[in-house]
């Protein structure tokens, strides 16, 4: 294999073909116009000298090729040994077709230039100003050394720039390509191919299986775990191609990564195969050093993909987390509203029902109780209390201390509300007389009220859903004005829920900024 300073060298001097070519490629195409032209409209007498040109514009784009395909040495035929006067020879190849299309021309110029149409005219000038320029670049490649290319020779410095920059790349230690290794499955109906892939990756410290057809590949790769597959296009059974697309119909398998090899070097295979879904197409005979660069880099991005399908995962837990943690904490409405992304959530409801409820002495539990063992047997109960919300379709507001606010008729207005809070207030009742912590009896004091309510989320850190009004208000005096073990209505609760289906006992209580105030028990 050439050494870094050689493909250096190489690379100067296929820039330096590549700088040649655009302006040989172009006075070619300009002198194949004027020959068709004049032939077609004359005059005649300049033809001779006009092909004359032409055929040295085919001369010298043919060593330009050389040139790029074989570099300085090469460039003017294999009989040159390369030496010190490659560049002098290259020159003298060069200048020789370039001064046979200069002079041409301009005899053409002053021998028939009053016959020639003003675009011919034109065309040739443009002919000699390319010529002329493409002259002055080719005597610019003087001092080039082939075991050099960043010395101080070339005219061209960014040229030689470029192939130092190249030179000093390739001398870089690279890690080394056989370190990845991985799963790879071997897919040819050749016997001969399939061992000899095998045999090579195994050296490699690949893990090989081996498939002879693409049927027998199908099955192999919904049993087995594969990091890559070698897939050959020529194939009785199914072909290469179809092979592809059927793994990329499947969800399991349309990530693996795909080698095409085959004998077709046609572009249109190249490029069916890419469009395909395979990641690269390798030739055969397979070139060892490539197959396993190519190999290498295929790995490297499976286990890229590998990584990102991990990380992909734990954010989408994340976000599930998230999510969750966020319906724990708002009304789902309330959740999908943020997420279409709405900044200021606020409504007014008409008609809501608000319950109230507190633990009848709880301060004197509290005062004999260990921090741990209150904190677990409030959280045991409110957390039952929140599924009783659930299951009796109520939303929950928020705790305060040992009080517990709910709320039915938002964030989605229902007929029902009033009924709802009251069996939810039942259940609670019920709930605190047997705690589900095995503990003591607790006895609740709940009031409740039915009105019109503002309702939004507040706070941009550790926002909550909450609500405003006197119906708040209201329901909150009733819960301290209360009986414990009874829920409290209001007369709009009551007539909310129809009085005539509700046994209720009227007490006159006077409400602090309400005054007298009658108040049902339930």
């Amino acid at each position: 294999m050439a050494g870094a300073a050689d493909i250096g060298s190489r690379a100067y001097e296929v820039r330096i073909g590549q700088r040649l070519g655009g302006p040989a490629q172009a006075i070619l195409g300009y002198q194949q116009l004027l020959v068709e032209e004049v032939r077609e409209t004359g005059p005649a007498d300049a033809l001779p000298d006009l092909e004359r040109a032409l055929g040295a514009a085919v001369d010298l784009n043919a060593i330009i090729e050389r040139l790029l395909a074989g570099g300085l040495g090469d460039a003017h035929g294999p009989e040159q040994a390369a030496g010190e006067d490659a560049e002098a020879r290259l020159r003298h190849d060069l200048r020789t077709p370039m001064n046979a299309i200069l002079g041409y021309a301009e005899l053409v110029l002053e021998e028939f230039g009053s016959d020639l149409p003003g675009r011919l005219r034109s065309d040739i000038e443009t002919v000699l100003g390319e010529g002329r320029a493409l002259l002055a670049r080719i005597d610019a490649i003087v001092g080039h050394a082939r075991s050099d290319p960043g010395g101080d020779g070339p005219a061209d410095e960014a040229d030689a720039a470029m192939a130092r920059e190249i030179a000093r790349s390739l001398a870089a230690p690279a890690g080394d390509p056989a370190a990845e290794t991985g799963r790879i499955l071997v897919i040819d109906d050749v016997p001969s191919n399939r061992d000899l892939l095998a045999r090579r990756l195994v050296r490699d410290g690949h893990t090989v299986c081996t498939a002879a057809s693409g049927r027998e590949a199908l099955a192999l790769l919904r049993s087995e775990t594969f990091d890559l597959a070698l897939v050959d296009i020529l194939m009785p059974d199914m072909n290469g191609i179809e092979l592809l697309a059927r793994l990329k119909a499947e969800d399991r398998l349309r990530d693996l990564s795909v080698v095409m090899v085959s004998g077709l070097r046609e572009s249109e295979a190249v490029v069916r195969c890419i469009e395909a879904g395979a990641v690269d197409y390798l030739p055969k005979p397979v070139d060892p050093v490539l197959l396993r660069a190519r190999i290498a880099a295929c790995l490297e991005r499976s286990r890229w993909r590998e990584k990102e399908r991990r990380y992909l995962a734990i954010i989408e837990a994340e976000k599930e987390r998230a999510d969750a943690l966020l319906h724990a904490m708002l009304p789902g409405p309330i959740v999908r509203r943020l997420a279409a992304g709405e900044e200021l959530i606020a409504d007014r409801f008409e008609s809501v029902t608000i319950l109230f409820a507190d633990i009848v002495g709880f301060t004197p539990i509290a005062a004999v109780t260990e921090p741990v063992d209150l904190l677990r047997r409030l959280g045991a109960l409110f957390s039952r209390f929140d599924e009783l919300a659930d299951l009796h379709g109520v939303e929950k507001i928020k705790t305060i201390g040992d009080a517990y606010m709910a709320a039915a008729g938002l964030p989605e207005p229902r007929p029902d509300h009033a009924r709802r809070v009251i069996a939810l207030a039942r259940a609670m009742i019920k709930e605190a007389a047997a705690p589900p912590d095995g503990g003591p009896p607790l006895l609740l004091r709940i009031g409740v009220h039915t009105g019109p309510v503002v309702a939004g989320l507040i706070g941009r850190r550790r926002s909550i859903y909450d609500i405003w009004g006197h119906t708040v208000n209201v329901a909150s005096r009733l819960e301290s004005h209360g009986t414990p073990g009874r829920i409290q209505l209001s007369r709009t609760t009551l007539d909310a829920l129809g009085s005539d289906e509700i046994a209720a006992r009227r007490t006159d209580v006077e409400l602090k900024g309400l005054g007298p105030t009658a108040i049902f028990q339930l």
